[in-house]
């Protein structure tokens, strides 16, 4: 990682909700272009990490930065982010299309429609683009999710939990997706309970317990064809 760019920078990161500490002086570096995998029991602080690290909760105590600026300095810098957590952040009243043109006029996305067009035929539901988003099902909405965070094409995607509730086609799915961001030289950091998905994707493997945040002892540091042979073996 020292000769690449750091993409994420955590710094002694601690994060206090009512009388639990959740997170403990966290120091995490992620590299552009590089995937990290983070995992760890329920309730251990992962949703909370993704969210100190995309700037949606500020922490208690420590920084967080992006491309070596300070995270959300101005607004602009929003658009380095893509995030995909539980709360999907879409609206049930207005259809899939509806949604992603509106994120992407957020975004000043310079053809919003064209670009709702291109993502919803990338999660492969142009054929439902009319319908409200309180009408799919969830992995639909998962995968509507996604595209909504890739609107602006953000050099850092950030996801919790992203495999769960989906069948395995929708598994596959989203790990060539997010294998395809990886190859383009995006930044990947998501939490996850799949051993194998993580082992597809993953450079590296972290995981939190006890607020702290610790390197995976077998898939740390190592690459990721050699994850993808030690899971194939």
């Amino acid at each position: 990682m020292t000769n690449q760019k750091s993409a994420i920078q955590a710094q002694r990161l601690s994060k206090r909700i009512g009388d639990r500490r959740v997170l403990r002086e966290i120091d995490l570096e992620i590299a552009e272009g590089e995937c990290v995998a983070l995992t760890g029991s329920n309730g251990t602080g992962k949703t909370t990490l993704l969210r100190c690290l995309s700037a949606i909760a500020r922490p208690t105590s420590g920084k967080v930065y992006w491309f070596g600026r300070p995270a959300a300095a101005d607004p602009a810098q929003r658009r380095l982010i893509g995030m995909v957590s539980h709360e999907s952040r879409l609206y049930a009243h207005l259809t899939l299309r509806e949604n992603l043109v509106f994120a992407a006029r957020l975004f000043s996305v310079a053809d919003p429609g064209e670009r709702a067009e291109q993502l919803l035929k990338q999660i492969g539901l142009v054929s439902l683009a009319d319908r409200q988003v309180g009408q799919i099902s969830r992995g639909m909405g998962q995968r509507l999710a996604l595209a909504r965070a890739l609107i602006h094409d953000p050099p850092i995607l950030l996801l919790d939990e992203p495999f769960s509730g989906l069948d395995r086609s929708s598994r596959d799915w989203l790990a060539r997706l997010l294998h395809e961001r990886r190859e383009q030289g995006r930044t990947l950091c998501f939490s996850t309970h799949d051993e194998q998905q993580t082992g597809q994707i993953a450079d590296r493997t972290l995981t939190l317990s006890g607020g702290f945040l610790t390197g995976h002892p077998v898939v740390a540091d190592q690459s990721m064809e050699e994850n993808r042979h030690r899971h194939a073996a």
